[in-house]
């Protein structure tokens, strides 16, 4: 199952003429720790959305996956909640490198651009059940020159599999100075796709 939500990231609860169409983050003074756990205070009451849909626009059965935000004056923090009916997981994961086409297996992910000039240039980051991760740096005008895997941004992420509720959570702690060039602020906006695949070949 392929999920998929394109919307705006706003770093304050400002008006917008799709509200549908935006996230907004709630401002954090303390950094959060990195604990997938939706019922913490600080992701309690985060603004989120749900993805209901998949890439063709069409209705998914069963729960919806969720994306919570919350954002420090260092990092952009994204919580995302995917219940499951079966996961498809990486052999043998290992978490502490990066892990090479991970959007083979289940995964939840982030494009986010800062530059509304050039739509095609953002940055690609991925969280799996098994704290797996991936980032790349993608300039569609100019693949040839875009840094891809090669990019580092230094997020950290943290994965959780809940099996007796058939969830999984996923944390992503992204350092702003890896997405944007401007420093973070109060109605601040970003561009952000979110994605998340799902469950075993061949479904």
């Amino acid at each position: 199952v392929l999920v998929t939500i394109l919307l705006c990231l706003v770093l304050s609860a400002v008006a917008a003429s799709d509200p549908a169409a935006v996230l907004e983050s709630a401002f954090s003074a303390r950094d959060i720790p990195l604990d997938p756990n939706p019922a913490r205070q600080e992701w309690a009451d985060a603004p989120r959305v749900v993805a209901r849909l998949d890439r063709a626009g069409q209705p998914i059965a069963g729960p919806a996956t969720e994306i919570r935000s919350r954002w420090t004056q260092e990092h952009l923090y994204l919580l995302f909640v995917c219940p499951y009916t079966e996961l498809n997981l990486k052999p043998d994961p290992q978490p502490t490198v990066e892990t090479p086409r991970l959007w083979n297996w289940d995964v939840a992910e982030a494009f986010i651009g800062s530059d509304f000039e050039h739509i095609g240039r953002y940055k690609e980051l991925q969280v799996s059940p098994q704290s797996e991760w991936v980032d790349l740096e993608i300039d569609r005008g100019n693949p040839k020159e875009q840094q891809g895997a090669r990019w580092n941004s230094g997020y950290q992420v943290k994965g959780r599999i809940d099996e007796q509720a058939h969830v999984w959570y996923g944390l992503m702690r992204i350092p702003f100075a890896a997405i944007d060039t401007r420093p973070p602020e109060k109605g601040r906006e970003l561009r952000i796709g979110l994605f998340r695949i799902g469950g075993a070949n061949p479904k």
